[in-house]
């Protein structure tokens, strides 16, 4: 029965996605699903994007081993992402109409920076992408009591989430969401309820994860481990902010309201069920006993999945599967068309600047193809690899890259092209270095080295003489910061 109803359930998807296709005729319907979202498809495209496979298998097997303190990047940064780009950036960026995040670069900067934050945006999701083809090979592989290895149901994942992406773009997209949000919902509920009452009920669990330390958040140690868990709070919390994904959801709501609104609920519905699946896995401990510890030891991600399997009931088992896999395709599908459309709006077409709108889309759909076959070889190498630590790490190259040049875009008007680009190569240098190096790194957080750099680059680069191009006499020269100016 629950083979059965994994093979309809993935069936619906791809239907209800090929049938969202019908609405794709140019490249606005297919990237933004043509600015046509109502309020309760935009909260449910943006909270089942970001509950993916890091969420019910990453967070929780982080949470029963070290506590609310190792998870504060995801939920907590993530969830506090998706509300500040509701309250401070979704209002400024819909008034734009843009396709891109890549388009508000060039407009505010030039072409360069766009380019460059692009490459960076792009690069950035394929740990994201990676977790989450890493976990549908995981589930393909439980489901069927390791008959289909993990790279083959990897492959068989993939292959479904790319049909009905592959031809719907973000129409697609925000429909299966919008079910598979209530999928999510329904079935991590049912999942948590019938877990309280194995553990001895839900008071035993939170005594269970008190007695153990598990609900310390704050750092117990000097000044050293409150700089680093800083850092790892403002990874997800600010580097998720220049994202595709997270700009697709704002740009493709019916109105400015709309595109204020919808993240700062979804971001809020996103931390709350985020606590249902740590609640669960440490009821599992209390009902699993010594196999939970030999799971935690080996495999902290299998905890949850093996409860299902072992203790409840086959309709339970329909409401967990079908929740998990709900919360990894629709981040899987979102997350291969984020980086595509990007690529071929602001890197493809500034190689091929005549394309027509028609061979625009078709480059669009040709270019998820391409990375859905990238990232599950990149996924298939990096097996092993925690799905918490492959999406956590891809969050670093935005922060100290993408994220200064996008604020003070965006709040200082003295920013200039100069600034965002002595952001960029300090940011991104710094980061880099600090990563090669395991002294500096080991001393200070790499990521908060380089958002600093980034900060001081920004505000230096911005402030000193411009070197200016005059297009009337074909000359440079050099003025002083005094208005924004763009580098053609």
């Amino acid at each position: 029965m629950l083979i059965t109803f994994v093979v309809l359930y993935l069936l619906v998807s791809i239907a209800i996605g090929l049938f969202a296709a019908k609405r794709v005729r140019n490249t606005a319907d297919y990237a933004v699903a043509g600015r046509t979202l109502a309020l309760p498809v935009v909260i449910a495209t943006t909270f089942a994007t970001w509950f993916g496979s890091e969420t019910v298998l990453g967070v929780s097997a982080r949470f029963v081993s070290g506590g609310l303190g190792a998870v504060v990047e995801d939920p907590f940064g993530a969830s506090m992402c998706l509300i500040l780009v509701g309250l401070f950036f979704a209002y400024k960026l819909y008034q734009k109409n843009l396709i891109t995040l890549g388009d508000y670069y060039r407009l505010r900067y030039g072409r360069t920076i766009e380019i460059v934050c692009s490459v960076m945006i792009i690069f950035s999701y394929l740990g994201w992408v990676a977790a989450q083809v890493t976990a549908l090979g995981l589930v393909f592989s439980i489901l069927s009591q390791g008959a289909i290895s993990v790279p083959a149901g990897m492959v068989i994942g993939v292959s479904v989430v790319l049909v009905y992406t592959l031809f719907g773009g973000m129409w697609s997209v925000a429909l299966t969401d919008f079910v598979q949000m209530i999928v999510i919902g329904l079935g991590l509920i049912a999942v948590a309820w019938f877990t309280a009452d194995l553990a001895g009920g839900a008071g035993k669990v939170f005594d269970y994860a008190a007695r153990e330390g598990k609900f310390q958040f704050f750092p117990s140690g000097g000044t050293k481990e409150w700089i680093f868990f800083f850092a790892a709070a403002i990874t997800m919390m600010l580097g998720s902010i220049p994202q595709q994904d997270v700009f697709q959801r704002v740009m493709s709501s019916n109105s400015a309201q709309t595109a204020v609104r919808g993240p700062v609920i979804g971001g809020s519905l996103y931390f709350l069920f985020a606590l249902i699946p740590m609640f669960v896995v440490t009821a599992a401990v209390l009902v699993m006993g010594p196999d939970a510890q030999a799971l935690l030891k080996d495999d902290p991600q299998k905890v949850l999945p093996t409860l299902v399997m072992q203790h409840m009931p086959v309709l339970l088992q329909v409401a967990f599967f079908g929740a998990l896999l709900s919360a990894i395709m629709s981040t899987a599908s979102a997350t291969l068309l984020a980086p595509s459309t990007a690529f071929v709006e602001n890197i493809l077409r500034n190689m091929r600047p005549g394309m027509s709108d028609k061979a625009t889309l078709r480059a669009m759909r040709l270019s998820v193809l391409v990375l859905a076959g990238i990232v599950l070889s990149y996924a298939i190498i990096m097996q092993g690899t925690s799905i918490y630590e492959l999406v956590s790490g891809a969050y670093q190259v935005p922060l100290v890259g993408a994220f200064v040049p996008l604020v003070f875009g965006l709040y200082w008007k003295q920013a200039t092209s100069q600034g965002a680009l002595a952001s960029v190569v300090l940011g991104l240098g710094t980061w880099i270095v600090f990563l090669a190096t395991p002294a500096l790194s080991e001393a200070f957080p790499q990521q908060l080295a380089g958002l600093l750099a980034a900060l001081a680059g920004m505000v230096v680069g911005s402030l000193v003489p411009q070197r200016v191009r005059d297009h009337k006499d074909h000359v440079h020269h050099f003025e002083g910061s005094t208005a924004p100016r763009r580098a053609d």
